[in-house]
């Protein structure tokens, strides 16, 4: 596949070439909403929403990623999975000799992104890519940034070797995967059971576990992402575990991300809970409740993210 777009003064381009069945990837959410056949009465904006205002607020983790990579004078990079850009404009405004290309299969993100990298002023790439079945045509890069995409993919032993292939000698591949689940409130709330969100990241597990086994083509394999790295060829395999806090009281970003978090766990964990939990949840968004999440000031985000580095010979 090749890129259709132009990049002119800073302003970036779209691809606007049309979405494929099995194609999008992007960043990850409570409940791992990557389907293998477009819906058309999915609703893009409401998703595009809540992945931008995930990837803002996770963004801390990000910088901290990157600074890893200082040593780097990458020419291209590719940010698999790109979803709305966040990402992908933090990493253009870190590496602005570089031309940066975000790679995901729904336009509608892709197009977000765009406009994201138009408010900023970085310079980006879109480009339209079925994911893995795309990455052959991507060409090579000094960097490939992959976040949170490659669980949602069958043969994860598989994908890491090709995304390895994608690398220039001596080029990074930086892979997000793992880390430790969200914490947003306290563990007794003042009502329903104490530790609901123990009992949330329960169901999110189970659920996780079985996304993982019914995808096309699933293969079993030691999340060991240092020694898929090594699999796969690549050198000095490490990982590095970065800190996102956003201490009470909540700003306003993120505790609308807390509010689309809950609400979707609401949604899609509801058979997984019982009675008292579902409850206690319906209060949680309840936007009349002094105790729901829009007015709790106790309301916070801790939670970390690990990044999984090897090197191109």
């Amino acid at each position: 596949m090749t890129d259709n777009g132009h990049t002119h003064d800073g302003n970036p381009t779209h691809d606007g070439t049309p979405a494929q069945s099995g194609s999008h990837t992007h960043g990850h959410t409570h409940s791992h909403n990557h389907g293998h056949t477009p819906d058309p009465d999915f609703d893009w904006t409401a998703m595009a929403d809540l992945l931008e205002r995930e990837g803002e607020t996770h963004s801390p983790y990000v910088q901290q990623a990157l600074a890893e990579l200082t040593h780097l004078t990458p020419r291209r990079i590719l940010d698999i999975g790109s979803g709305p850009g966040v990402a992908a404009c933090r990493l253009a405004a870190t590496f602005p000799q570089a031309e940066v290309t975000a790679v995901d299969g729904a336009p509608e993100l892709l197009a977000r992104a765009a406009e994201r990298a138009g408010r900023l002023g970085v310079r980006l790439r879109t480009q339209q890519a079925d994911f893995p079945a795309g990455l052959a045509g991507l060409g090579t890069a000094d960097l490939v940034w992959s976040g949170q995409a490659l669980h949602h993919v069958g043969d994860q032993q598989g994908v890491v070797k090709q995304l390895a292939r994608l690398l220039e000698s001596g080029g990074v591949l930086a892979v997000v995967e793992g880390g430790l689940p969200a914490r947003w409130l306290p563990r007794d709330l003042g009502f329903g059971r104490p530790g609901l969100q123990e009992r949330l990241d329960a169901a999110q597990a189970d659920r996780f576990s079985r996304m993982r086994a019914e995808l096309p083509g699933s293969v079993a394999v030691v999340e060991d992402w240092p020694g898929m790295l090594r699999a796969a060829g690549l050198t000095d395999a490490r990982s590095r575990t970065f800190l996102v806090d956003h201490p009470a009281p909540l700003a306003d970003g993120p505790r609308q991300f807390a509010r689309q978090a809950l609400e979707r766990s609401r949604q899609t964990f509801a058979e997984l809970l019982n009675a008292e939990d579902r409850s206690t949840l319906d209060r949680l968004l309840d936007p009349a409740d002094p105790a729901g999440i829009d007015r709790r000031t106790d309301l916070f985000l801790l939670t970390a993210k690990t990044v999984h580095f090897g090197t191109a010979a």
